[in-house]
């Protein structure tokens, strides 16, 4: 079956519609794992990573469960970031 059967058909593939929330909000928590990478050590880029990642994937479930409420969860998700960055920045001035 020829590709421009399936449009004349209908049979068009469906691509989801890109958030450009949730993808700069990744690209930021990444780019935080190689700023402490690049400002303390590979230990503390593995830190921001997966430690992130063990807050703020609950913190975001619990209150999408209890008051799904997406303006709440979207805030307080860039508030852990927000600190962390600033954390992260505190302990690289210490050292």
């Amino acid at each position: 079956m020829r590709d421009d059967s399936r449009a004349r058909r209908g049979y068009t593939a469906a691509m989801p519609k890109l958030h450009l929330e949730p993808l700069i909000f990744c690209i930021a928590w990444a780019a935080l794992a190689v700023a402490g990478f690049a400002l303390i050590d590979w230990k503390a880029g593995v830190a921001l990573s997966v430690g992130l990642f063990f807050l703020i994937m609950p913190t975001s479930a619990v209150i999408l469960a209890k008051t799904s409420n997406f303006v709440l969860e979207r805030a307080i998700r860039w508030g852990i970031l927000i600190a962390a960055a600033l954390v992260l920045l505190s302990v690289a001035d210490l050292s």
